[in-house]
């Protein structure tokens, strides 16, 4: 009895770390309580980028942000050289993780990464484009970033097996991705997402936190652990945050969908809009997630603008219309927004153009993100500037009627807790006489 107990225990030790392979080789007493990225907005696309170091010897790769992507991918088969990449063999820990059974083999020779025999797949999503890539092949490798004490970035740190996705080079991989860019960093509710597989590797708090800029020529920063979140000149902006609830979509909210899973992709229970303090007069069957996964609201770095179902948006650009007046003389639309004004219609406040603002009320009235002009406002030329919400298309109604998009989160701070499932927000930090360009990239190493 004692032998065959003891037989148990190291099997199931040793099956622990195949599937937590990094853990085993990054235990010590100098574990990282929380790692750092940089995040850019690229100035042609208006995506969001970061840059992190992979392979044997360390690449950099330019990854673009993706909230909600379920998981790392990278075009790896033209170019890649590593020594410690490996290919997830089927029925490994790995693919196991990763939660796919879909086994295959590779008929191309020489066998490389992104093709290799008896190897599980996954099928990343350009989620610029909605083009879902033929297959990937789901591989580890090293990965390094640096670690932080949340006032500025230290060392460097490696995960030795991170789990990614090697897709192959065909039908458009990186079309529309910014310059430079070879695939998408996933941040999503998955077990090997990045915030999943470094929470792991570091036995930190599953938390990580985005704080995105809205200059193109100043980084903004991304965060992984739990705080401080320390911002120049000396702000902690991980206190004073408001939670609400993350509600779990069952039903993925992927282009094309694999199998029957539940979103990777975060979203919040909004009951209400109001601009100005005027409720927004909504079907509000369409802020509840249904069945079959229709309804809500959900967060996205890949979305450039907030994206409103037409019946939403146009109950709302109604309401704003409204709120601002008719003494304030519109002007002609630019694409892809639907009301404009003269710039200088409207003072020039600490928290952008001075215009109505909008609360998205959250679970309790007393509980809502407001919107300043910053973030509710696109300055499209010198003289015009636009409210910054767009229609999603009428002839395909979207699965998700409120995308709230990166305009609205840049200079917000949003701290995503998976262990207790909530999201943390602090508004504007504009209020608070800071930004999300001003964390202090300078090194204490």
């Amino acid at each position: 009895m004692a032998l065959s107990f003891h037989i148990t225990l190291v099997c199931s030790i040793f099956f622990f770390f195949m599937i937590y392979p990094s853990i085993a080789k990054t235990s010590s007493n100098n574990k990282p309580k929380a790692l750092v990225l940089p995040v850019t907005k690229d100035s042609s696309t208006k995506q969001y980028l970061t840059q992190l170091s992979q392979r044997t010897p360390l690449v950099p790769i330019k990854l673009t942000v993706d909230l909600g992507a379920p998981f790392l991918w990278a075009n790896c088969d033209v170019g890649y050289v590593s020594s410690t990449y490996k290919p997830a063999r089927c029925g490994s820990a790995q693919c196991s993780l990763a939660d796919t059974n879909d086994c295959r083999d590779c008929f191309e020779f020489p066998p490389g990464p992104g093709c290799f025999n008896n190897t599980c797949r996954l099928y990343p999503e350009n989620t610029i484009n909605g083009q879902t890539l033929i297959t990937g092949v789901v591989s580890h490798d090293t990965l390094s970033l640096q670690s932080t004490n949340g006032f500025n970035p230290s060392k460097f740190v490696t995960v030795p097996k991170s789990i990614f996705v090697c897709s192959e080079s065909r039908l458009g991989t990186l079309d529309d991705l910014a310059s430079g860019v070879t695939g998408m960093a996933g941040l999503g509710r998955t077990k090997i997402s990045l915030p999943s597989q470094f929470a792991s590797a570091f036995r930190f708090p599953k938390k990580f936190a985005i704080c995105l800029s809205s200059s193109t020529t100043s980084n903004g920063v991304m965060f992984f652990g739990d705080g401080p979140y320390v911002l120049l000149p000396g702000l902690d902006v991980s206190k004073n945050l408001i939670f609400t609830p993350l509600i779990r979509n069952p039903v993925s909210t992927a282009s094309s969908p694999q199998k029957e899973e539940p979103s990777s992709e975060y979203f919040i229970r909004v009951k209400s809009v109001k601009i100005n303090g005027k409720t927004v007069p909504l079907n509000k069957t369409l802020l509840t997630i249904d069945s079959a996964g229709f309804g809500g609201t959900k967060i996205s770095t890949v979305k450039p603008y907030t994206e409103l179902e037409a019946s939403i948006y146009n109950k709302f650009i109604s309401v704003f219309e409204k709120q601002v007046g008719n003494h304030v003389p519109k002007v002609a639309p630019v694409a892809p927004f639907g009301l404009c004004y003269k710039s200088k219609s409207f003072d020039s406040t600490r928290v952008g153009a001075a215009v109505p603002p909008i609360d998205l009320v959250l679970q309790k009235k007393s509980v809502f993100w407001r919107i300043f002009g910053a973030n509710s406002m696109v300055q499209v030329s010198n003289e015009v500037v636009c409210v910054g919400f767009v229609k999603a298309r009428e002839d395909f109604p979207p699965k998700t009627p409120i995308i709230i998009g990166a305009h609205q989160l840049e200079d917000n701070l949003l701290q995503f807790d998976l262990d207790h499932s909530r999201l943390g927000f602090s508004s504007t930090l504009l209020s608070r006489q800071t930004t999300c360009a001003n964390f202090n990239f300078t090194s204490n190493a």
